[in-house]
């Protein structure tokens, strides 16, 4: 098992972030779809699963029916696309379902798919090993020349009990087949989480905030004075 440690972000710096990525990020398809040529067909197990979450397929994406500015992808269909090792899938970490099946990978790093904790189906050739290993799956299976490994098991529990030990005033929590993060609990932050009271956030990002949030308006009116241009 390995540890992520983090501690939980100030809410001022939650939403300067997030308004930035609104800003540069805004209608931009995830480049992660466009991987692999074609769709992922209605009789695929991504495709099957898409339809059954009312979802949108997009390349070889599903995107989850969502209200907010960015598009979740909850599928993602890399099968048969001539892959023979696993590149960055961060764009997918959000992913429920994934399938890389019929390529020639020989193995995958654990670390490939850490973070993503709503991952509860996954689709390898038969001889790669599920992230993680087997003990990071509730069931992990073998037929017509593919491995599935189905729901991730939260690695914060063994058999019923909490047996992953976090700093005091902190607490456990999925991150990824194999990995969990020790976040801090409520009113403690800094270093093992030993540090009591509200973090200063406004003293410590506001100077930092406003600078990157007048830097990104500037370049999003950019980019959208130049696609008027167009």
């Amino acid at each position: 098992m390995k540890a992520v440690h983090n501690q939980r972000l100030p809410p001022l710096f939650v939403f300067i972030i997030c308004l930035c990525i609104y800003l540069s990020q805004q209608e931009i398809e995830p480049q992660l779809c466009k991987q692999c040529s074609g769709t992922s067909l209605n009789g695929s197990a991504v495709g099957t699963f898409c339809f059954s979450s009312n979802g949108r397929i997009t390349g070889r994406c599903c995107l989850g029916n969502e209200t907010s500015y960015r598009e979740r992808i909850i599928g993602l269909d890399l099968s048969n696309c001539s892959l023979t090792d696993v590149g960055n899938l961060q764009e997918a970490s959000t992913a429920l379902m994934i399938d890389l099946s019929s390529n020639s990978i020989v193995n995958i790093s654990d670390t490939a798919f850490k973070g993503f904790r709503q991952l509860s189906q996954l689709i390898l050739p038969a001889d790669v090993a599920c992230p993680g290993g087997n003990s990071s799956w509730d069931k992990v299976t073998r037929e017509n020349g593919r491995r599935l490994c189905q729901g991730q098991r939260n690695t914060c529990i063994q058999t019923g009990k909490m047996s992953v030990n976090c700093p005091e005033y902190s607490q456990c929590g999925p991150y990824g087949p194999g990995y969990f993060e020790c976040s801090c609990a409520d009113n403690y932050h800094g270093y093992k989480c030993l540090r009591e009271g509200e973090f200063p956030s406004l003293q410590v990002f506001g100077p930092l905030g406003a600078s990157t949030l007048a830097l990104s308006l500037l370049l999003w009116l950019t980019q959208r004075r130049k696609a008027k241009s167009l």
